[in-house]
């Protein structure tokens, strides 16, 4: 029997499948169709709101192309023309394939041969259909947009109509070490989400928490607000999405965490809005 699809389950094998998973997304607002490319469950960065199990530090490892066809072609089909709405018990007003989103268990952009992955993707859920009348996504940390591989992966991104939601949970150096353990400089990450911008539709997904009762500081409030009236002057963003964290984190800071108040939230969002940005709020 089928597992009950909710927001709340991202369960990468949900579907019994190595690459392919359903989410019911809160962001995207019906169903979401992730592809894991990271499925050792590695990453490059380690943020203390993930919810990975038994995550570790590295990169995706070789994809099996042929198995990736075979379970998207096997599971797009499934939801066009088969039960999967009923037996996964989603809402009537859920049963609508949002996006396709590249995201997983890792940063996806790591993979050896992501341009080409991309690319079938594309393929694929163009010929059955799902593009371009659904969104085509990649959900990164951006940490590898100086890559060639992952250029001209977003090239092909956009060349399917598709966009980046690239991950920008803190505007100071402090903040990216605390929330993403990154090694990335903060100011590395800000050329190549400028690099990201002019290669594809971006939008920025902002991962706020209160972190040891201390809410949102002045101090980040102030510095995100200053990178964004720098970034308005030089490229284009899509949007930003603010969201805070809906699942329990599987990391050691995880009793340190907990959600951001709407109310912090929103006036943060209604702060952004005024400089001309489209901001959504997650809660």
């Amino acid at each position: 029997m089928a597992s009950i699809l909710t927001t709340s389950n991202h369960s990468r094998d949900i579907a019994g499948l190595k690459y392919v998973y359903p989410v019911l997304s809160r962001r995207a607002g019906g169903l979401s169709i992730g592809i894991n490319f990271n499925t050792n469950n590695a990453c490059n960065w380690r943020c203390i709101y993930c919810q990975v199990p038994d995550l570790k530090i590295g990169a995706a490892p070789d994809l099996d192309f042929q198995l990736l066809e075979d379970e998207l072609r096997f599971f797009l089909g499934d939801v066009l023309n088969g039960d999967f709405y009923q037996r996964f018990h989603v809402d009537e007003d859920k049963r609508v394939i949002k996006d396709i989103a590249i995201s997983g268990n890792g940063e996806p952009t790591s993979l050896k041969d992501f341009d080409k992955a991309v690319a079938l993707i594309g393929e694929i859920a163009t010929e059955v259909g799902v593009l371009p009348h659904s969104n085509f996504v990649l959900i990164t940390n951006g940490s590898l947009v100086h890559q060639s591989k992952v250029q001209d992966g977003l090239r092909k991104l956009k060349e399917y109509g598709g966009e980046v939601w690239f991950k920008l949970d803190s505007a100071t150096e402090e903040g990216r070490a605390l929330i993403n353990n990154a090694g990335q400089s903060f100011k590395a990450g800000v050329e190549n989400l400028l690099l990201s911008a002019k290669l594809c539709p971006t939008k920025l997904q902002i991962c706020l928490l209160d972190y040891d009762k201390q809410g949102l500081s002045l101090k980040e409030r102030n510095a995100f607000i200053s990178l964004l009236e720098m970034i308005k002057e030089s490229v284009s963003l899509k949007g930003i999405m603010l969201y805070t964290i809906a699942r329990p984190s599987l990391q050691p800071e995880y009793s340190r965490l907990e959600k951001l108040s709407p109310e912090i939230m929103n006036e943060f969002a209604d702060e952004i809005r005024r400089l001309g940005f489209d901001v959504s709020v997650s809660v």
